[in-house]
Order: C-alpha cells, then sequence, then structure tokens
C-alpha cells in the first residue's frame, strides 16, 4: 500500500481543546478537520472542561473524549504517570489508533500519552522521531534544549 492511499486512524492528545480558545486548540481542530477531510479517522483526548466529560462529537465526525481530569494549573492536568495509564490505553484499543500526535510541550496529558504509547510500541515521541514541526524561534529552541 503506498503512503498517499494508506489511511490513518490518528488520536490528537492535548490538554488544550475546545471550549478554550487559542491558538493550540484552534490549531488541533483545523489539523483534525483537514486530515477528516483526507479520509483518515480522527480522535481528539482531552480533559473534562466543567461539565464536560465524556465523548463528544464536534463537526464533520471529530470525536473528542473529554477524560474526567481536571486542570490543576494553566489548564494542565496533574503528572499522575501510571493512573492515566487505563483509559489511554482503552482509548488506543478501541479505536485502533495508528498515528499518536501529541501537541503542546507544556501538555502533561500529551507527555503521558506518548510515554503510554511507546510502552505499548508506538514510535511517535520525541524519542523516536527524525524531524518535529515548531511553530516559532523560540519554539524550536525550547524543544532543542529539551
Amino acid at each position: 500500500m503506498d503512503g498517499q492511499s494508506r489511511k490513518h486512524r490518528i488520536l490528537m492528545v492535548s490538554d488544550f481543546f475546545f471550549p478554550n480558545f487559542g491558538g493550540v486548540e484552534s490549531h488541533i481542530y483545523y489539523l483534525s478537520q483537514c486530515l477528516l477531510k483526507l479520509r483518515h479517522k480522527v480522535v481528539v483526548m482531552t480533559h473534562a472542561y466543567g461539565k464536560r466529560s465524556g465523548v463528544r462529537y464536534v463537526t464533520d465526525g471529530l470525536k473528542v473524549y473529554y477524560v474526567p481530569w481536571r486542570p490543576f494549573l494553566m489548564q494542565n492536568t496533574l503528572p499522575t504517570l501510571f493512573m492515566t495509564f487505563p483509559i489511554i490505553r482503552t482509548i488506543l484499543i478501541r479505536e485502533k489508533i495508528s498515528v499518536v500526535h501529541g501537541h503542546q510541550a507544556f501538555s502533561t496529558m500529551c507527555h503521558e500519552a506518548l510515554m503510554h504509547a511507546r510502552t505499548m510500541g508506538y514510535k511517535f515521541t520525541l524519542a523516536d522521531i527524525d524531524q518535529a514541526i515548531c511553530v516559532s524561534h523560540t519554539s524550536k529552541e525550547n524543544t532543542v534544549l529539551r
């Protein structure tokens, strides 16, 4: 199967998503919409926002898991390392995810999902990649330092 005809099942993970508004939230949403138009399956995983918890569908069938974790500082969830594994594993298996896309270097949920995906054999963490896209020179410098 050539690269252009292969359809992926992509999990976008970040502490930052709608109903909040910002650059990261918008980028994840619009990137997901573009990938859906290319006929990839896209699922977003983020933390609960107020009473918004559980699975929701938004525009064009984008499925969003608002997992029942509450943010503790600047919309980031508290790092737990192993307590997040069961739900992340369930989503990866249930949705038959082939690509895990972690978004935002300051997202605790992103790093935990990537760590757990790596333990399950996924190769999409900064330790396993050849290239990364940074949105600015400052972001590039921070990424290189980490």
